[in-house]
């Protein structure tokens, strides 16, 4: 098996999957220490994962349209890189791709690519159905010879961020942190029902801490959760940056969270995760590690929504209709709640 020189990652987005792409990242820098790494990513993105050592990054500002892909194409003018791992399928990045020279193109199988993504590749990872999202950008090394038979992400979190997660959260007390809102309007579960779960964490001992970030959707969300709530928790929203939320997860013993972003910085960190899933399958995209405190409705909502259960349903499928939420009572999150704390000791 020949070393190559060079690789370049490219996953621009979201915050969820660029945190499963360094478990693909660690495997190549422990198989081929003297290959120099290249990963293209979002601008926001970076801002998590940008301070790992022995990578370039090349930051991909989508919200600038055609000036962005230009930008990344005369940042890599003049290179070639033994290899390109195309691990987006949205139109956008296939065509950023085509200003990044490669001789090995490796894309995704042909079941799970969609906007000319055939186009841009010239090889494809195995086709797989069943898959975790983490395990299928781990198989990007198969086509290079390699296998992701470990897991590890190691962020770097800085000191100052430690010190202001300790600042908030001072203590051993356990610590429930609520997420409540996705990037995906349609996962997101009732502000009324989140607070009815956080007054019983609150009740139980538990401090309860609200994040989220600083768009007006979030505040929002926040305002809608604190105006239900009979007991006041803590409220985070808007003040952390990503490395600050990566602390205040290393520092908290749960997170409460719809399918976001916030999960899989959660799980990188080894924090236990009570994922709200009906919209999504758990078993594709919900905390890689654990899942055993998320609720899965998604079957329900697949009778319910499509009409046929989850299992004959293609993989991937989300179920994002008004409604699907519902399905998860506060009961069920109690429930899981009272689990993840018993199987902690916390209660």
């Amino acid at each position: 098996m020949s070393v190559p020189a060079s690789i370049c990652l490219l996953r621009t987005s979201a915050i969820g999957d660029v945190t499963h792409v360094v478990p693909l990242l660690r495997t190549l820098q422990a198989a081929w220490p003297q290959t120099q790494l290249t990963w293209v990513v979002g601008k926001l993105e970076r801002r998590l994962v940008g301070d790992l050592p022995g990578v370039e990054f090349v930051t991909f500002d989508k919200a600038a349209g055609r000036a962005g892909m230009r930008a990344i194409w005369t940042a890599l003018r003049g290179r070639r890189f033994d290899a390109l791992l195309q691990m987006q399928v949205a139109l956008r990045s296939n065509l950023l791709s085509l200003g990044i020279k490669a001789d090995r193109r490796i894309g995704y199988d042909a079941a799970r690519a969609k906007d000319l993504h055939g186009l841009v590749v010239n090889e494809r990872i195995p086709a797989r159905t069943g898959e975790h999202v983490l395990d299928a950008i781990g198989s990007f090394c198969e086509p290079l010879g390699l296998r992701q038979t470990g897991v590890r992400w190691d962020i770097p979190i800085p000191d100052e961020a430690h010190a202001w997660a300790a600042e908030q959260l001072p203590g051993d007390t356990p610590t429930l942190l609520v997420s409540p809102s996705s990037s995906h309007a349609l996962r997101n579960w009732r502000p009324e029902r989140y607070a009815a779960v956080m007054d019983h964490a609150t009740m139980r001992g538990w401090r309860v801490a609200l994040v989220g970030g600083p768009s007006a959707s979030e505040r929002a969300m926040a305002d809608a959760v604190l105006a239900t709530c009979s007991h006041a928790p803590l409220d985070l929203t808007g003040k952390d940056t990503l490395k600050k939320l990566l602390a205040l997860l290393s520092r908290a013993q749960l997170l409460l969270t719809p399918d976001s972003g916030p999960m899989h910085m959660a799980n990188a960190v080894g924090t236990k995760v009570l994922g709200l899933h009906a919209a999504s399958n758990p078993n594709r995209s919900g905390p890689y590690s654990d899942r055993r405190w998320c609720v899965d409705k998604y079957d329900e909502a697949a009778r319910r929504f499509l009409g046929k259960p989850a299992g004959e349903l293609a993989w991937g499928t989300k179920i994002e209709k008004p409604g699907v939420m519902d399905l998860i009572g506060v009961e069920d999150v109690v429930e899981r709640f009272e689990a993840a704390a018993s199987h902690l000791g916390l209660i």
